[in-house]
């Protein structure tokens, strides 16, 4: 079995335990050791897998972290654990302490469905704010995989994933960047633009009547060159996407909507795969005959990928999870409980036709 499948068959594991695990030692026992073990550690032996391990904090001594992974005798990652219940944004501090204090290179925070990965990026020995890598093995990108890969103990090497943090690190910031560019072109961003194709005097004036300008061009580009590799993937077909629907606003969900996402301090992990995108015109393609197609739009989330229509989370016509793990279409039933469909593949979804009709046809 490859660790992809090994991924898989953990992730079912994972959903099937979440709600009745309610304690941090149940958690450890049907959730994070069982983590370990499929990357290869032996969690029985206390001289690879140490539970328990002593981490002295200045005056406070005796201070444990709730493992270690052992190598040469020494520490190389540390792994604080947390109940499947608990969130854990307030949780990262207890680690950071912990970090400073022992050679290890690397941290865990977890919940046993959500990992956070750390080093000492910005500053030797001290543990970054931020986690490099962020996996929530419920939702697991297929981007993430190889990453996770490179922590299984016949991959590990501190030199190779050090430098693959660096790059994750900056590749997120970088992200981050363009994405607010996208939505608000600076007065530089906007000047860089102009030096090629305009000779007049850059003021103030002049940025600001080609800033809406620039963002049009950009959002435009974006969806072109997304629309060509949509229509490559669905043999020519129609469908069209607006880059709007890329960058999902962080909180325009309706309560009901909430549920079945599990919020995170940040929102660098929304990437809307083409994958997702060509369920969505597959779906949208699906329904072409029942409604105009122009009011079947979607709503990406770290969680799943929200099929909506008329832009309204309230009337959601079905969910996808699009992961390296797990693919399942969901469905509201009339009273608006999931109904959820396994996918071997993205092409079953012409199978539901009927489902996704009637549900579309309530909103009508």
């Amino acid at each position: 079995m490859d660790f992809v499948d090994q991924l898989k068959q953990f992730a079912k594991r994972a959903e099937s335990l979440q709600d009745t695990v309610q304690t941090e030692e149940a958690t450890k026992t049907a959730l994070i050791m069982p983590f370990f073990s499929m990357l290869g550690y032996d969690v029985f032996n206390p001289q690879e897998f140490t539970p328990e391990f002593t981490a002295d904090v200045g005056i406070k001594k005796g201070e444990k972290v709730d493992y270690a992974i052992m190598k040469d005798g020494a520490p190389v990652i540390l792994i604080e654990c947390k109940a499947a219940s608990e969130k854990l944004d307030k949780h990262d501090s207890q680690l950071f302490r912990y970090f400073g204090t022992t050679s290890a290179k690397f941290a865990i925070l977890t919940n046993g469905l959500t990992y956070r990965f750390y080093t000492d990026l910005d500053n030797q020995n001290k543990m970054d704010n931020d986690p490099f890598l962020s996996i929530n093995i419920l939702e697991i990108r297929d981007n993430q995989v190889p990453e996770l890969k490179k922590f299984c103990k016949a991959e590990f090497d501190i030199d190779s994933i050090f430098s693959t943090a660096s790059e994750l690190k900056y590749v997120h910031a970088f992200k981050d960047i363009f994405a607010d560019l996208l939505e608000t072109p600076t007065d530089d961003f906007t000047r860089l633009f102009l030096q090629s194709c305009y000779s007049g005097q850059k003021t103030q004036n002049v940025l600001d009547k080609f800033r809406p300008l620039l963002k049009k061009a950009l959002n435009d580009q974006i969806s072109e060159m997304m629309n060509d590799k949509i229509k490559v993937a669905l043999g020519g077909s129609g469908g069209s996407v607006s880059i709007a629907g890329i960058k999902a606003p962080e909180s325009t969900a309706a309560p009901e909507d909430t549920e079945d996402e599990m919020p995170e301090k940040r929102t660098l992990n929304i990437v809307t795969t083409e994958e997702e995108l060509e369920a969505y015109f597959i779906v949208k393609n699906l329904l072409s005959g029942v409604a105009d197609i122009h009011d079947i739009t979607y709503k990406d989330t770290e969680s799943y990928i929200n099929i909506l229509y008329k832009a309204n989370t309230r009337k959601w016509i079905c969910r996808l999870r699009l992961t390296a793990s797990q693919k399942m279409l969901i469905i509201p039933d009339e009273n608006k409980n999931d109904m959820k469909y396994p996918l071997q593949d993205i092409y079953e979804l012409n199978q539901h036709k009927d489902a996704l009709t009637a549900v579309l046809q309530r909103y009508l």
